[in-house]
């Protein structure tokens, strides 16, 4: 099973033309991971703390819609977490968060996760936001010390990180826990303050992360190991409504091909396992991006040979 830990939250996306209107989208980077994997057909749990207020009803509600186990889940008085979402005329997504006192960053440790668990898929605002930050980093080592698949989507906000520089100094004391490392070439090179996204993936993979992938927008994606880039897809060419969740469908596609596979060892890939590997998280972003909003595919939407590759 996989589970996906971090904030479930509601973007208030443009809703007209004019992008003067905004209507509520439910998503947040890990709730998205989530229901792209549970979409997929994959066993998946969500692990957070959600507000009892109807936007955290409805939250639940979707994540039981797509098949996402929901047990892991707390709840609380607090208020959903809003970003309010600025798209450019490319559908590129801008974030202005409102997240104090809200019921995700208040999750409470829940322990040794269930003995079927074989993937912990962390990232975003979870690694963020205190206290839950400090809970979801205790998990990754915890779950990494006792041979769980773990995998990390930094999904830089940056006007939601204060001190730059501490963050980069934490984020460096988790690789060593981190098998799976997906980031995007834009965030790869904010975190590594400004080297070449190769170059910072190249130092990741020096600190104990296995793998790599890189996601270049349209310019398709990429995985490095400790034998440098073995295999590229490109991204899907479709008419893009925006870009919400598209790195999110990418991650969780990647973990649910992972886990149909009962992969547990990074390391045990070969090149062409990648290749295929990429080009399904590729095919699933491709039909996000074609819609608006945070919308993964469902298996039933992919093309027969699309499915025959989960």
């Amino acid at each position: 099973m996989i589970v996906s830990g971090g904030e479930a939250l509601v973007d208030l996306v443009p809703a007209d033309v004019d992008k003067a209107l905004l209507a509520p989208r439910l998503g947040g980077g890990p709730y998205n991971v989530a229901l792209a994997a549970g979409r997929l057909d994959v066993p998946t749990a969500f692990l957070s703390r959600m507000s009892n207020d109807r936007f955290g009803d409805a939250l639940l509600q979707r994540l039981e819609d797509s098949g996402v186990d929901t047990s892991l889940v707390q709840r609380g008085d607090e208020p959903t977490t809003l970003a309010v979402v600025a798209l450019d005329d490319s559908g590129a997504a801008r974030y202005s968060f409102y997240t104090e006192g809200t019921a995700d960053r208040l999750v409470a440790d829940p322990g040794l996760l269930p003995g079927s668990t074989t993937i912990l898929s962390l990232g975003t605002l979870g690694m963020v936001l205190e206290p839950g930050a400090s809970v979801y980093e205790a998990m990754l080592h915890r779950e990494a010390a006792r041979g769980v698949l773990t995998a990390l989507d930094p999904n830089i906000r940056a006007d939601m990180i204060a001190d730059p520089d501490a963050y980069r100094e934490r984020f460096a004391s988790w690789l060593p826990s981190v098998r799976l490392l997906k980031v995007s070439d834009d965030d790869a090179e904010w975190l590594a303050g400004g080297v070449d996204a190769e170059q910072a993936a190249a130092s990741w993979l020096d600190a104990g992360v296995d793998a790599v992938v890189l996601t270049r927008g349209g310019d398709g994606l990429s995985v490095f190991t400790a034998d440098g880039e073995v295999a590229t897809a490109p991204a899907v060419d479709v008419p893009v409504a925006d870009t919400i969740g598209a790195g999110d469908t990418v991650h969780g596609a990647l973990l649910a091909w992972l886990a149909r596979r009962n992969v547990a060892q990074l390391p045990d890939l070969t090149p062409d396992d990648w290749t295929q590997a990429l080009a399904f998280a590729a095919r699933a972003a491709g039909v996000t991006v074609s819609r608006s909003g945070a919308e993964p595919p469902t298996s039933n939407e992919l093309t027969p040979r699309q499915n025959a590759s989960v």
